[in-house]
């Protein structure tokens, strides 16, 4: 038995109107509610003020290997696997509570989001389907995003090993989760 069915409807209308308001795409709400294509179109349209983005969901892991997107996805999937111990929540429930302290981190620091709701989402699936997993970082300890066949033993995380690029742009840096 899936999740999700066991929310009420009001529940699941809470739920679809908050992942509207954090920005989620109209196929995040139609995988975790039960709710109909057109009801979360017409709740979309009111609780956003415009129709839905088109367009397929980002699917590739590769975003998440980039080094910033990396520190973020990591900031982020470290909150989650944090609550996701710690408190008794639904799943979904989990990743808006996740993405909200992500956020507060984010601006806490002065930087700009790089993960969307729907990103992180997506990430949470990745690490469920073992498409992605969290690996230790070999000099800091902290756990990042990798690709499950990463050698845990020799992994530097892209905070104590930066690229050479790293420092150049304006959101560069700033970052610290250690």
């Amino acid at each position: 038995m899936r999740t999700k069915s066991i929310l009420t409807e009001a529940r699941q209308i809470e739920t679809a109107v908050t992942l509207i308001q954090l920005g989620a795409r109209l196929q995040v709400l139609e995988s975790e509610t039960d709710l109909s294509y057109e009801r979360l179109l017409r709740l979309y349209k009111e609780v956003s003020g415009k129709s839905p983005s088109k367009g397929q969901l980002p699917f590739s892991t590769d975003w998440f290997m980039t080094w910033q997107p990396n520190i973020h996805a990591s900031l982020f999937l470290n909150i989650h696997e944090y609550l996701n111990k710690a408190a008794e929540l639904e799943d979904i429930d989990i990743v808006i509570k996740a993405y909200r302290l992500y956020l507060e981190q984010i601006q806490a620091q002065g930087l700009e989001p790089l993960l969307s709701i729907t990103r992180a989402w997506r990430l949470v699936k990745f690490i469920d389907n073992g498409m992605l997993t969290m690996t230790r970082c070999s000099k800091c300890g902290g756990h990042f995003v990798t690709h499950p066949h990463e050698i845990a033993k020799h992994f530097v995380c892209g905070l104590c090993n930066p690229p050479a690029r790293a420092g150049k742009g304006k959101n560069a840096g700033g970052l610290h989760i250690h």
